[in-house]
């Protein structure tokens, strides 16, 4: 097992503590990001809260819905690669901001369209606008934290998306109520215009800020080398021949497979196989989520706990609770599938959903650690898409097969599956960080 140390080899000093002014950087940084990545979330579920209104005003079937819907999470999920090159090329300053601008301006117009075709492409952008939130935001923990911080700093980030998933029916709900589903849409993008602007007004990269010596030394002590450089497309290429790298990416196909079915299918499963009625689905359905929620903090506590105080290094601190959150994940939900009562049925879907975060939480805790500084962006994007790639094959894997069985326990038990054999690929594949000279990168 390995283990790292209290200070890097050679060190002739204690470890770098953080500064008031580092502090102060970070709790900007993690607000903004937590906002911007709610924000992220909520837009994303403007079409499902608006799906009955918006089919009678444009006359649209509930497959074209079912496209729709589909339309952001494919272009969500190839948008990650090129997305993570140019938050690590550009900066998160100037990236994410652009990111928003474009996201929220989809966002907006979706209120103006009159047909399919139309909304189809404001789905499309919005999917390529919201692509950089992620990995921008593993990018800014690389780059203001210790390595001894960054799990926590990536627990409370990633936060965000069950934030996201919480308030996002009673706000738009409230929105498409009080003004219509039109303008609903166009309110979210004139908000996202304004976290954009907030952003770029007070978000600066370390490279915009006169930084000592002492606050340098804690926010890389123990990195690899790339601090300051851009990532070439030769280092980027080179990440797809590392083990590393397609590691992480199956292990992050299957949490955020199984997080989708619940995602996407938990009204339906609790209605239809469980037999809940609407008003109790609403309730039940709110309790994973808010489970989500503490398993990231839980998560992230947990990656810079066994760095700090049992000695694995920081890859395996990361590693270790990955998979077996994974695992863990996966056998909640069997359990879901196969218990006769509902409470614990939803009991088994919170556990899952717990777990199911502190997996991506350790996930994205990896790739601040897992490659080269200059590579972060790339390496988590690149991950992103693999777990993209199972969020949207998971809705329609589940509706294939519950239409073919007449059942949600199969598709369930399938998705539990999928989970484990991406928990153990994750634990057998993933071996050591990927190297300044796999990747040819100038010390």
């Amino acid at each position: 097992m390995d283990v790292v140390s209290s200070q890097p080899a050679g060190a002739t000093q204690p470890p770098a503590e953080r500064s008031r002014r580092i502090e102060g950087i970070q709790r900007g940084a993690l607000t903004l990001l937590v906002i911007g990545g709610a924000l992220n979330y909520v837009d994303r579920a403007t079409l499902s809260i608006g799906n009955v209104l918006i089919r009678q005003d444009l006359g649209l079937s509930v497959a074209d819905m079912g496209l729709l819907l589909s339309a952001f999470l494919w272009a969500y999920a190839f948008a990650q690669l090129p997305a993570g090159v140019l938050v690590d090329r550009v900066g998160p300053r100037r990236l994410l901001t652009a990111a928003i601008v474009i996201w929220s301006f989809a966002q907006a117009v979706a209120g103006f369209v009159a047909g399919f075709g139309q909304f189809v492409a404001t789905r499309v952008v919005l999917g390529l606008g919201e692509a950089p939130q992620f990995p921008t935001a593993a990018r800014v923990v690389r780059d203001w934290f210790g390595p001894r911080d960054r799990g926590i700093a990536t627990g409370i980030w990633n936060t965000s998306s069950m934030l996201g998933n919480a308030i996002s029916a009673p706000l738009l709900t409230f929105l498409m109520l009080w003004f219509g589903w039109r303008w609903m849409f166009a309110i979210m993008g004139i908000a996202g215009l304004v976290v954009a602007a907030a952003w770029y007004g007070l978000y600066r990269d370390p490279h915009a800020v006169a930084l000592t010596e002492a606050e340098n030394r804690y926010r890389t002590e123990g990195d690899t080398t790339g601090e300051g450089k851009p990532v070439t497309m030769g280092e980027w290429r080179r990440l797809f021949a590392c083990r590393t790298t397609w590691g992480m990416i199956m292990g992050f196909f299957g949490a955020i497979y199984i997080t989708w079915v619940f995602t996407a299918w938990l009204p339906g499963y609790l209605e239809l196989e469980r037999h809940m009625s609407i008003k109790a689905t609403g309730w039940a359905t709110a309790v994973p989520f808010v489970a989500g929620i503490f398993g990231s903090l839980f998560g992230g506590w947990l990656c810079d706990r066994l760095m700090l105080r049992h000695g694995l290094s920081p890859l395996n601190s990361r590693k270790y609770p990955m998979a077996a959150a994974l695992t863990g994940m996966a056998l909640c939900t069997v359990a879901a599938a196969l218990v006769d009562s509902n409470l614990l049925a939803i009991a088994f879907i919170s556990g899952a959903m717990f777990l199911g975060y502190v997996s991506t939480s350790s996930a994205w805790a990896m790739a601040s650690v897992a490659a080269p500084t200059n590579c972060t962006a790339s390496l988590g994007s690149m991950q992103n898409f693999g777990g993209y790639l199972g969020g949207a094959l998971a809705p329609m894997i589940t509706g294939f097969i519950v239409q073919g069985t007449g059942s949600f326990v199969p598709a369930l038990l399938f998705s539990a599956a999928v989970g484990l054999v991406c928990a153990v690929g994750y634990l057998l594949i993933i071996r050591q960080p990927i190297t300044a000279a796999q990747l040819g990168v100038e010390a």
